[in-house]
């Protein structure tokens, strides 16, 4: 399996208890997350996910959320296509709220595998396109300025 670690920050001119409620509630994602094709919930804390970016292939998850502090930091177990861990981590700075999301994951497509050696780059480019689009999507919700 082929293993990434992934770093994304979004900092918004917006409160935080409105930023939290909004990753807070996955299964609403896809209301303003181009490029989530599905976030359900299964159960509490339970949800299955499907992200697709602009390179021909989708990747289906499920995530398990293990840990909240609450306006703090929410971390979750994938498992399915990818497997790992994700930390959302959430911070301000006067009026604006940085969060942090670190993605540590490997693939279990046979195919991503195989390629990873020369595809690294372009998955890696992927994800970054889709980080970007949840950023711009969550500034658009909130009505609000993504600085970074």
């Amino acid at each position: 399996m082929a293993n990434y670690h992934f770093k994304t920050t979004w900092k918004l001119n917006a409160p935080l208890d409105r930023v939290w409620y909004e990753i807070k509630h996955a299964h609403q994602w896809p209301q303003w997350w181009k490029g989530v094709e599905k976030a359900e919930e299964v159960q509490e804390y339970i949800g299955d996910f499907t992200f697709r970016s602009v390179l021909p292939y989708s990747l289906s998850f499920r995530s398990n959320v293990v840990a909240i502090e609450d306006m703090k930091r929410i971390e979750g177990r994938a498992s399915g296509e990818l497997t790992g861990i994700g930390i959302w981590h959430f911070t301000t700075e006067g009026s604006y709220t940085v969060v942090h999301y670190y993605w540590t994951v490997k693939t279990t497509k046979w195919w991503m595998n195989f390629l990873s050696p020369i595809a690294r780059p372009a998955f890696e480019w992927n994800h970054n396109i889709i980080m970007r689009w949840g950023g711009e999507g969550l500034a658009q919700r909130l009505g609000c300025e993504l600085v970074a």
